[in-house]
């Protein structure tokens, strides 16, 4: 295991250093040195890494959810209200629509399947655009009209969404009867994972006032009690629908609310732990991807993402109807809603493990949509915010 974590961290900080000197983001070099590392390359990271990549790659979405939430001001989230809430599930349905008429006709997989695969492509990788928005957020860019703060909310409310509607139409598939129940889980789930973490975070901030401990055990301590919401919304699922990483960022933004202070010393705590986990969340996404799926995959397969792509742009239009973005700003958040990847690397495996006749077509498409929008995302955002959004200092 120490070979394999020392290969993964030397090889990872080169290939995204070299790549980064050329202005290409990192993560492409993270992810490629994962491939490069994995069951589908050389072979060199250890099984019991492996073992247990879920759950880092878990942990790695904990820390920068923890990072998202502490600097989300709540003043700042109810003045993107609407085009927020829009953008949580308007450019998702927007894309799945589109899979499910062009998926029958350019792969000849059946429109249930199509459903599962339009699902699967859907969501939009926080992994990809947290950081990123997080980043103009602390320089300014789009400040002013609270354009991070619009896409970083809507994109982490976009996951649950996709993932609910995944669920719903594998039960389909296996003859589940679909029912209100099923899409009543989502609000219920977002109300019941901010409740969860805003009292979370008040009796937090109030404990941490009474007791002068250091600020890397508040770290180690708002940490666990992470942790400890992701899994309880597994045990609580048969009777409550909660989302654990929700709570996360709703913890990290009751601290910041009451608290400010304490939130900008626990920030630079997080933003140094993000560091390592970035480089196993991304390298370990690399890993999980399967590259002997891509044998099957023509240029159907990405005429499909491309148009998908386009379907989702115009949902991200739509959501933003109606506001003072102009243009400029409206392009830019469209491509910031472009890469996928945790996501699609975590769900695009269940169709085939569970016995969808069209799984192997699924998961090849969900690899392509990975190796295609991560890094067409990611260099968008990183080299199209200094010329579409305006930067507002102060």
């Amino acid at each position: 295991m120490l070979f394999s974590l020392s290969l993964i961290l030397i090889i990872g900080f080169s290939l995204s250093g070299i790549l980064n000197r050329f202005k290409i983001p990192g993560l492409i070099g993270l992810i490629f040195t994962g491939i490069l590392l994995g069951p589908q390359g050389s072979d060199l990271i250890s099984p019991d890494i492996l073992s247990i990549s879920k759950d880092l790659r878990e942990i790695a979405l904990i820390v920068i959810l923890l990072r998202a939430g502490i600097t989300l001001d709540l003043k700042d989230l109810k003045k993107v209200g609407r085009p927020a809430l829009f953008m949580s599930f308007l450019p998702a349905t927007f894309e799945i629509i589109a899979v499910t008429l062009l998926a029958p006709l350019l792969l000849g997989i059946t429109y249930i399947e199509a459903l599962i695969l339009g699902a699967v492509l859907s969501a939009v990788s926080p992994a990809v655009v947290v950081p990123r928005m997080i980043r103009l957020m602390e320089s300014g860019y789009g400040k002013k009209k609270r354009i991070p703060q619009m896409v970083l909310a809507g994109a982490s409310v976009d996951d649950i969404y996709v993932i609910i509607l995944f669920t719903a139409f594998m039960g389909l598939y296996k003859g589940t009867a679909m029912s209100a129940g099923v899409f009543l889980s989502l609000p219920v789930a977002v109300l019941s994972g901010l409740l969860l973490g805003i009292i979370s975070g008040v009796i937090m901030v109030r404990v941490f006032r009474i007791l002068h401990i250091r600020d890397t055990i508040k770290v180690l301590i708002i940490l666990s009690a992470a942790f400890l919401f992701v899994t309880f919304e597994d045990f609580i699922a048969p009777i409550l629908p909660l989302s654990g990483l929700l709570a996360v960022m709703a913890l990290g933004g009751t601290i910041l609310k009451n608290n400010e202070n304490l939130a900008k010393r626990l920030l630079g705590k997080f933003s140094k732990i993000w560091v390592g986990a970035e480089i196993l969340l991304f390298v370990l996404v690399g890993a999980a991807v399967e590259i002997r799926a891509l044998s099957g995959v023509g240029l159907s397969s990405v005429i499909l993402i491309l148009s998908a792509l386009l379907f989702r742009t115009a949902g991200v239009f739509l959501s933003l109807l109606k506001t003072d973005l102009n243009l400029k700003e409206k392009l830019f958040t469209a491509v910031a809603y472009l890469p996928k990847a945790t996501v699609q690397a975590a769900i695009g495996t269940i169709p085939l493990s569970q016995g969808v006749l069209a799984g192997n077509t699924i998961l090849s498409v969900a690899v392509l949509a990975i190796i295609i929008t991560a890094p067409i995302g990611a260099a968008g955002i990183d080299h199209l915010h200094r010329k579409l959004l305006t930067r507002d200092k102060g």
